[in-house]
């Protein structure tokens, strides 16, 4: 039984320290790209066996200045919350992620971003929302990026256009904690205007919500089962984390990249632990914990991340220095065939694998297994699927890494060549081959190895005596024939006409592209349709005149006999015509 995972940390460290060339160009914007969006998405190519990327945006090569090592998880895509500076040369750095080896920080590659001229558009809050009642005291605010927006001017206070609690420009920034409380059961007036070196925008729309009674919110709760951080985590972990004192309920929200939850949303928990159907391997999966109770949700609670084993991954051979899949690379065909000659049918597989499975799908869509070696033993026509799989192990856990391939099984058999059919041409001879039965077949000449073809015909062919043979596609067997080439059908003119234009003028075997002549000298006789003799005449002269002691014969139909080379007697006929 090949392990092939026990030394895939070992390929992942050696291959990887030569995996310059294979670091992702960027997709959008391009390199070199000029008059970019400020608030533009950038994306980058997908690397297989790569579980995730981090992404670094400076004013200089290799720079970390506005974006500093951001994970995206597995996603080649990222949205700067703060939108990029304008009229700037901007560098971008992809550094690919890896559990338990050090990461690839692959070159910098970069763009210049538009010089905005107008001020930025208004913004709005994000929490708390706008008319929003029961807000605990102690919340923090937070509002949406304002396009081209450089920095912010945050006032809010107790009474419509007020600024009696705070006043003052917070930076480029999004959210904004209050040096102290709000104050219980009062209506919050929250007045944003988003600035850049254009100006401010003003007169946005005042907002509000409301604050409730004094009331204590609860603590963050943090990852038990995984740790934060942990690699190499099973795929189908029990989650737990920590319990909360005073909170209700927990919502849980899993993504692959920090920002989207798209394996939970939010997912409402009243006990501490939730069991993972099946978690990819490979990734790094990010979770965000959040206890709330009637007051409201927990504050400042941190997003926690783990990865799963490398599982079924593709590593790197540092033999080769290329990718290899851990599960198996297969060539078996869409399509196979019975025999009818010989019932039941062996299939083999040449791929190279631990193990094997064959099966076959029922009318209902269920599966019965036929076997679990590289043959199986078909018995009739429909649908089956073959699996072929190898083991690996993997910190302590064994398990299969398939490959599965659906195929169709159809009737066939061994041709039956019912004739062969020659036609004379310019070069040589044109060969027929005439095959029935219910198969595919291709054909070869003289040689059971082939090359075979798809056509039944033989082009402009020497002359000469062949071995045809025709092939079952689905391994049926091979047809063989021998075709001895009958020699009336070249040479041999079909008729003359004799009438001194100096065009057929005289009737005489034309020897065919080959040597020697296959007809003995002095030895091809004429006769009438009576059977009486009328001439003899040599191989190597111009041949037969149409006359008889000096006599011109009528047109019609005249006989002749001839001896080959091998004392093989050749008869046939041809038209005198005047």
């Amino acid at each position: 039984m090949q392990k092939k995972a026990l030394y895939t940390l070992i390929f992942l460290f050696l291959g990887f320290l030569s995996y310059a060339q294979e670091c992702p160009s960027l997709t959008f914007p391009m390199d070199g790209a000029t008059n970019v969006s400020v608030n533009t998405t950038i994306t980058w190519e997908a690397v297989d066996g790569v579980p995730g990327y981090l992404i670094s945006i400076g004013t200089t090569p290799g720079g970390t200045d506005i974006v500093d090592r951001q994970s995206t998880g597995s996603a080649t895509s990222y949205t700067p919350p703060l939108g990029l500076p304008d009229d700037s040369q901007l560098y971008v750095t992809i550094t690919l992620f890896f559990f338990n080896l050090p990461n690839i920080t692959c070159p910098s590659e970069t763009f210049r971003t538009e010089d905005v001229t107008t001020t930025p558009p208004c913004t709005m809050l994000r929490s708390p929302l706008n008319g929003a009642t029961n807000v605990n005291i102690a919340s923090n605010i937070s509002w949406e990026y304002a396009p081209t927006a450089t920095s912010y001017v945050l006032s809010y206070g107790t009474i419509p256009g007020g600024g009696d609690l705070f006043t003052g420009n917070v930076g480029n920034t999004l959210s904004f904690n209050p040096p102290i409380d709000f104050p219980p059961n009062t209506e919050i007036f929250v007045s944003i205007s988003p600035e850049n070196e254009n100006g401010a925008r003003g007169l946005c729309v005042e907002e509000s919500f409301t604050t409730g009674a004094i009331a204590a919110l609860p603590s963050c709760a943090t990852l038990i089962n995984p740790l934060n951080g942990a690699t190499n985590v099973p795929l189908n972990p029990l989650l737990q984390w920590t319990p909360v004192g005073g909170a209700a309920g927990y919502r849980v929200s899993i993504g692959t990249s920090p920002f989207n939850n798209d394996i939970l949303d939010e997912a409402v928990f009243t006990v501490t632990e939730t069991a993972v159907i099946a978690f990819e391997p490979n990734r790094t999966f990010f979770v965000s914990i959040i206890a709330f109770n009637a007051t409201g949700n927990a504050i400042g609670c941190t997003q926690e991340f783990f990865s799963t084993i490398l599982g079924c991954a593709s590593f790197f051979d540092p033999a080769t220095g290329e990718l290899v899949a851990s599960n198996p690379q297969i060539s078996f065909p869409d399509e196979v065939g019975i025999c009818e000659n010989e019932i039941p049918t062996t299939v083999t597989t040449t791929d190279i694998a631990d193990g094997f499975r064959w099966y076959q799908v029922n009318a209902d869509g269920t599966e019965t297994l036929l076997s679990e070696t590289d043959e199986v033993a078909i018995s009739e026509r429909g649908d089956y699927r073959y699996e072929a799989f190898n083991i690996i192990d993997q910190n302590g856990d064994t398990f299969e890494c398939a490959t599965t391939k659906p195929f169709i099984v159809g009737s066939s058999e061994i041709a039956n060549i019912s004739r062969v059919n020659l036609s004379g041409q310019a070069n040589g001879v044109r060969l027929e081959v005439i095959a029935t039965g219910i198969g595919d077949y291709e054909y070869a000449l003289n040689d059971i190895n082939g090359p075979y073809q798809d056509s039944n015909i033989f082009e402009n062919v020497p002359m000469g005596s062949y071995s045809v043979f025709v092939r079952d596609k689905k391994g049926c067997g091979i047809a063989e024939r021998s075709v001895e080439q009958d020699l009336t059908l070249d040479g041999f003119p079909k008729f003359f006409t004799p009438n001194g234009d100096g065009i057929n003028d005289f009737w005489q075997f034309i020897p065919p592209n080959m040597m020697p002549n296959p007809i003995a000298l002095e030895s091809i006789l004429i006769f009438d349709r009576y059977g009486t003799f009328l001439a003899q005449i040599d191989p190597n002269t111009q041949g037969w005149d149409g006359t008889f002691n000096g006599q011109e014969l009528p047109a019609s139909d005249y006989w002749f006999k001839a001896l080959d080379n091998n004392n093989q007697e050749i008869r046939g006929h041809f038209a005198l015509k005047r």
